[in-house]
């Protein structure tokens, strides 16, 4: 079974190699929003708002059949802005793209597409249905699941947990914690009841990550740190800072209020479902380790603490940069 060592050992190295590459953005996705301000009654003006690094070019929506785009020019024959609008080319680099449709007399409307919801329907003028709220709860639950399965330093604090806390319902009470935490407070933020700086959370975040890894070192070494004495607490307390983090991805988009509890349940949900199944995964992962009776070398006892730590304090060292320098 050493060959199941130099694996370990080849995704220690796989791990180093992202933090290297990506050393402040671990979990940050590029979204996009375009604003469509009528001026007639059949033309809109296009304005994105992008991340400094995205070119608007990389981007290329349809517009429902009626319609012809020429950047920044929308304009639509009978019966007007109405219809399936979608985004080809929503990838790893770009996860979702939000439309703000702002009428000349009327309320402003949001629709938001994302790689497993690529297409809505624009409704005009007319009142939401229950077809438009459908598509909106099942566009930011797959959202969800992209931003928890994408955010690489989201996933390594939920594998250290898992690392450290063994036992059944040891484990369920932690990661319930863990989920309550960035519950509350991925609501208070998105609803702006709460404000934590983009760069300083981030920097936070990795911290977490790298008090992890150093807990499951001690825990090797014999001692028994605070997360092995009350896992629970240790969850809860960084669940709320990755809340934070999470609402990062609603708030960015600028969701009209209305909008916000069906798109935030719907996030949670989705957020939830990722977690979920990467839990399972790594449950599924050790089950097998056992039924295999696997065994690493003597070395490889210390790899799941430099796995979860050294890449956490790349992020953390460069978030720091970051955060002093600019």
């Amino acid at each position: 079974m050493r060959r199941l060592g130099w694996a370990a050992l080849a995704l220690l190295l796989l791990c180093l190699g992202a933090a290297i590459r990506h050393p402040a953005s671990a979990h940050e996705a590029a979204m996009a929003v375009l604003e469509l301000r009528q001026i007639k009654p059949t033309q809109y003006i296009g304005k994105w708002v992008l991340a400094p690094t995205f070119d608007p070019g990389q981007i290329h929506p349809k517009f429902p059949r009626q319609c012809s785009w020429m950047d920044p020019l929308l304009e639509c024959g009978e019966p007007g802005f109405v219809g399936p609008m979608s985004v080809d080319n929503i990838g790893s680099n770009l996860s979702a793209v939000m439309v703000h449709v702002i009428p000349v007399n009327g309320e402003m409307q949001s629709y938001t597409m994302s790689a497993a919801s690529p297409r809505v329907t624009v409704l005009g003028l007319a009142a939401p249905t229950w077809q438009t709220w459908f598509e909106l709860a099942d566009t930011y639950v797959n959202l969800g699941i992209d931003h928890i399965l994408l955010g690489i330093d989201h996933l390594l604090f939920v594998l250290g947990l898992i690392w450290i806390v063994r036992g059944g319902w040891r484990l369920t009470k932690t990661i319930t914690a863990f989920t309550v935490g960035h519950s509350l407070s991925l609501a208070a933020a998105t609803f702006g009841l709460i404000g934590v700086p983009e760069k300083p959370l981030n920097a936070v975040i990795a911290l977490s990550i790298v008090f992890v890894g150093v807990e499951i070192a001690r825990l090797r070494r014999g001692h028994a740190g605070l997360t092995v004495r009350y896992p629970w607490a240790v969850a809860l307390g960084f669940g709320l800072v990755h809340g934070v983090g999470f609402a990062g991805a609603l708030v960015s988009l600028g969701i009209q209020r209305k909008l916000l509890p069906v798109a935030l349940l719907s996030f949670n949900i989705g957020v939830e479902i990722g977690q979920l199944a990467f839990v399972l995964l790594v449950l599924a992962l050790f089950w097998a380790h056992r039924t295999l009776s696997a065994s690493l070398p003597r070395w490889g006892a210390a790899l799941p603490a430099y796995a979860i730590g050294v890449p956490a304090s790349f992020w953390l060292i460069g978030r720091m940069i970051k955060l002093l320098t600019t």
